[in-house]
Parts: structure tokens; sequence; C-alpha cells
């Protein structure tokens, strides 16, 4: 089991694969008011940076799934180098279908509510973790502006606009399913310029480190038009944010 391997690739040396700054996921924390000991599911968990700082700065616990053996060694290896490996676990494995064997305080998912066909099965899928009085996190996008056209769209990763909600409407969709939304931190451009704009590093060096890969060829036609869809569309278009939610 692996991601495709661009993403393994491109976003290598990434320790938060999402467009939140490590400053924002702190505040995010802190935001939740996490009490220590408090049990946390991240399914998606990427590198780990979400549980592993969690650990150290609030003294949760908890378990991490993600479908990339890379990332979850490095999620391992965080977790030694910030001296949580006692309170967090990283498991390689597909997250979709994921119910843990004990109640959790906080469910999240993080970026990838595909493991569950979307923002409102995801939901239903982490809500069979949570614990009465417990949080579910989503981390989503949502168009900070209309885009003019399908094509923009197509250059925001999408399949068309209504891919996604405008952010007054995302956060009532939350309600549709029977949730209050309790907080939310908003990635700004700044922190889609660390997550997008560092992949374009990352792919340069492997392609000047692996020059007669058989993949090299996708990878330079990824570095080559990335920047500019990138600057164009996304960046112009496309916000994101983590929402937190308590059943009504």
């Amino acid at each position: 089991m692996d991601i495709p391997r661009i993403f393994t690739i491109a976003e290598s040396a990434h320790r938060i694969h999402n467009p939140i700054t490590a400053e924002k996921l702190a505040t995010l924390g802190k935001a939740l008011r996490l009490e220590s000991g408090v049990r946390v599911l991240d399914l998606g968990s990427g590198s780990g940076e979400m549980l592993c700082t969690w650990a150290r700065d609030h003294g949760v616990i908890g378990t991490g799934i993600d479908l990339s053996p890379l990332f979850t060694e490095q999620a391992r290896a965080r977790a030694e180098e910030l001296g949580v490996a006692d309170q967090v676990k990283f498991i390689h494995g597909d997250a979709a279908g994921y119910v843990a064997d004990e109640k959790v305080g906080v469910a999240a998912c993080v970026g990838a509510t595909w493991i569950a066909g979307g923002v409102v099965g995801t939901i239903e899928l982490l809500a069979r973790s949570l614990r009465t009085g417990g949080i579910i996190l989503i981390g989503e996008p949502y168009w900070r502006q209309l885009p003019p056209t399908e094509d923009v769209a197509k250059g925001c990763l999408a399949e068309s606009t209504s891919d996604f909600h405008r952010l007054p409407e995302l956060l009532a969709s939350f309600g549709h399913v029977g949730y209050d939304v309790v907080e939310m931190v908003l990635a700004d451009q700044d922190g889609w310029d660390r997550y997008e704009a560092a992949k374009w590093l990352t792919m340069r060096r492997w392609l000047e480190a692996n020059p007669n890969d058989d993949f090299a060829k996708e990878v330079r036609a990824q570095l080559s038009s990335e920047p500019e869809r990138y600057a164009a569309c996304t960046r112009e278009y496309l916000g994101w944010g983590v929402f937190a939610l308590m059943p009504r």
C-alpha cells in the first residue's frame, strides 16, 4: 500500500502535508483546549506532525494511520525526535473504514476526506470512534472566490466548481448533517506557499539525484508546470481550513 509516487517524491521533505503552517497547527491545538491524556485519532496522519507536537505540547496520546510507508516512518522518527514515542503510535495502513478500539476525544481527518468518499462520509466514519463530548476535526478546501471558468477550477485540481463550497456554505453544510462548528483555523496564502512551493525544490533535488530514473520525465513535467498553475489558480481561488465539529 502506498500513495502515488509523485506525492511521495514531491512531499518527501514536508513535515505537514497540507497548506497549514506549524504556527497555525499550534494555534489549532491551543484553540481546542486540549487536556493532557486525551486520546486523538488521526486518519491520514502523514508525517505525524500534528500528533507529535500535540503530544509534546499538550500531553495527548493517540494513533495515526497513513497509506504512505515513507510518511509513516517519518512520523515514527519525529515521535522519537520529540520524545513522545511512548504517547503516539503510527500505523502504515488504509485509513478508510478504520475505527479505534477505544473511543477518542478528538477524531481527525485533516486533508484526506477522500478516504470515506467526501466530507459527509468522513464525518460518519470519525463519529464511530468518538466519545461523548468529543470533537471531530475535518481539513477541507473551499473556494475563496468562485473560479470564473471550469478550466480554472481544474487548474485548482478540482473536477469542477461543484467539488467545493464557498466558506459560508461549507460551514452551513456541517449543520445540515447535525454538527455544530465550534472552532476553525484557516490557511493563508503564506501557508499555501510553504506547502506548494516547498515541493519544487524537493523535486529539483530529486531530479538531480535521479536523472536516469524511469519516473524522471513525470517529475520534470510536474516541476515545469506547477509554479505557473499554482500562482494562476490555487493561490488565487482555493482556501483551506481545519474545522472542529461537535454533534448536536
